[in-house]
């Protein structure tokens, strides 16, 4: 689950285009924040610190060989405190280094629209914010309600906005799980450590062989054990078969921290690992975000997801996710990495919206053979949370190969970005005027780009608040909207004092339209703490849809709230919405439970 969606209450490498540690010092050194211009032979000199409080906001335009620096100041933000960003830019990238100048962790890698970030601050960083060594795409000529480009979506456009900082307690240490060892291996390791042995050798063994370590359970499961090494106080893992930020526990007094789950055989998952979580003075919900402080990689797992741009190489542990894939996983023909350029055309649009008061991103994919098939060939995707869907999941390559091997029609693909984090929180949940910007605005002004495309052929899709904010747009404009594509949705939501599952009461109640649905959920997305779950929504949302004679397509997978699985299911829901004929035959990729 992820924890935007699923705690803020709701008022929560693919291919695309080019992208557009530490030791302490005093402890009351300033914390430095540095914004440097473009590339030049040699480093311009720096001009003196400007203050920048907590609640500050700093914003301009990067010109080359113009740096600008900032100061938090440690007595506000004191070393291990977890400090919440939010980040704009447009062809720049916010990296985190510290006093020596060493890179730390890149905080913003391409054109972002209020990103939030997290860090365990350290006496002496500082934030650096520079060009993109590629520069990004630029916008379209506007057309019809495409309006003039705001300040924030200019070629060097930068904002910087210090939103929180929470102090760390006195007590780092935390309660920690006392499971019995199920794992074989684990427990020839603890032997080994009885008798007085070491760990070396098993370290050396999970780094030839990778980890997580996979173990036989039974014919359809597997026993899966995360480990990390050398954690002082705790590791959290992020992306549990749990559904919980999951604590490992310590094997003695080694350096081994392990957490053990058996799980289906065609479980696939991304995680990631945060050792020594700060504790901070905040709330429950604050502290299980503070995860996000020192989340990163496995180390020992050589399979990583969303870790670079392109073909690029990771700049540091903290960028994206490891990926967990056991042997009877459904396939992703779709959605590997490509050596080719797309072969369609891409354009990146601004659209201002007078009624929301703002403006976004809109990308427009049009394929390759576009131009060349009828009206009636042609079919629509417009997707929500573009820049997940455009460089994460590589939603344009996937509908390409899907055309070229006859399991969709032409298909045209728009990606509508978030105006901010905070906005997607209140726009994506059921919101009438965002609604109404979707099915009045924004699908007249693609008409006017050639995108004219009736509803029985346009798809309208999204995962978590997406998802949830899909079946909406159908129920509000279905003469716009024909086609619900819902990767876990986030049914549990509801107006405040309402019971959950607003969703599925609106459908019952409302009169048919025509309307199909595809439904996807994880079963490590079920209720737990007392909550609704996603898996269980979802299954109650379809069990209403049939009852009341839509045609639902609904499949379960062995996964939780995630991308990595997200990339291979719009696949089998694009399949399924607009060419069912040839479902039946894609059941290695799409047959779920």
């Amino acid at each position: 689950m992820s924890i935007h969606d699923r705690h803020v209450p709701p008022a929560p490498s693919a291919f695309g285009p080019p992208p557009s540690r530490l030791r302490g010092l005093a402890a009351h050194a300033a914390l430095g924040l540095i914004v440097l211009g473009g590339c030049t032979s040699m480093p311009a000199p720096v001009p003196p610190a400007q203050p920048l409080a907590v609640g500050q906001t700093v914003q301009g335009q990067l010109a080359p060989g113009a740096p600008q620096r900032w100061q938090l100041d440690a007595r506000q933000v004191p070393a291990g405190s977890v400090v919440r960003a939010e980040v704009d830019g447009s062809g720049v990238q916010l990296d985190l280094q510290d006093a020596a100048g060493r890179h730390l962790r890149r905080l913003l890698r391409s054109d972002g629209v209020g990103e939030g970030v997290s860090w365990q601050a350290q006496a002496g960083e500082q934030l650096v914010l520079h060009w993109n060594a590629q520069p990004a795409i630029a916008y379209a000529s506007g057309g019809a309600g495409a309006g003039q480009l705001p300040a924030q979506a200019t070629a060097g456009h930068y904002r910087i906005e210090i939103q929180r900082a929470w102090p760390p307690r006195a007590d780092p240490s935390v309660a920690l799980p006392n499971k019995p060892l199920q794992s074989p291996r684990l427990q020839a390791l603890a032997g080994d450590l009885e008798r007085g042995g070491t760990s070396d050798a098993f370290w050396q063994e999970m780094a030839k062989s990778g980890t997580p370590l996979v173990e036989p359970w039974s014919e359809k499961e597997r026993l899966v054990t995360f480990l990390w090494r050398g954690a002082q106080h705790s590791v959290r893992l992020f992306g549990s078969p749990s559904g919980n930020h999951e604590s490992l526990q310590r094997l003695g007094n080694s350096d081994v921290w392990w957490s053990s789950f058996v799980m289906p055989s065609d479980a696939r998952l991304s995680y990631g690992m945060a050792p020594d979580v700060p504790n901070i003075e905040g709330t429950a919900i604050e502290q299980r975000r503070s995860i996000l402080a020192t989340l990163q990689r496995d180390p020992l797992n050589p399979r990583s997801w969303a870790a670079s741009d392109g073909a690029a190489a990771a700049v540091d542990r903290y960028q994206g996710r490891s990926v967990l894939e056991l042997p009877d996983a459904p396939a992703q023909p779709w959605s590997q990495p490509a050596s080719t350029p797309l072969p369609g055309d891409l354009q990146r649009h601004w659209l201002h919206s007078a009624a929301l008061g703002h403006g976004r991103d809109v990308w427009i994919y049009r394929p390759a053979g576009w131009a060349q098939a009828t009206p009636e060939q042609r079919a629509l995707l417009v997707l929500f949370d573009a820049h997940a869907y455009l460089r994460q999941v590589p939603t344009p390559q996937i509908t390409e190969r899907m055309q070229a091997q006859g399991l969709i029609p032409p298909t045209a693909v728009v990606l509508v970005a978030n105006a901010s984090s905070e906005l997607r929180n209140t726009e994506l949940p059921p919101n009438p005027a965002f609604a109404d910007f979707m099915g009045l605005q924004l699908m007249p002004w693609l008409a006017e780009q050639g995108l004219d495309v009736p509803a029985v052929r346009t798809v309208i899709a999204g995962s978590s608040y997406g998802g949830l904010a899909s079946s909406y747009m159908a129920l509000r404009h279905p003469e716009r909207f024909g086609n619900v594509l819902s990767l876990s949705g986030s049914y549990w939501w509801a107006p405040q004092a309402e019971a959950p599952n607003a969703m599925a009461r609106w459908w019952a109640a409302a009169p048919r339209k025509d309307v199909r649905f595809y439904l996807d959920a994880g079963l490590y997305e079920s209720a737990r703490g007392g909550q609704a779950g996603i898996l269980e929504t979802s299954r109650e949302l379809g069990d209403v849809l049939r009852a009341q004679g839509y045609r639902v397509t609904q499949r379960e997978h062995s996964t939780g709230h995630d991308y990595v699985h997200w990339q291979g299911s719009i696949a089998c829901g694009l399949v399924a919405l607009l060419n069912p004929a040839a479902l039946p035959a894609q059941q290695a990729a799409c047959q779920g439970r």
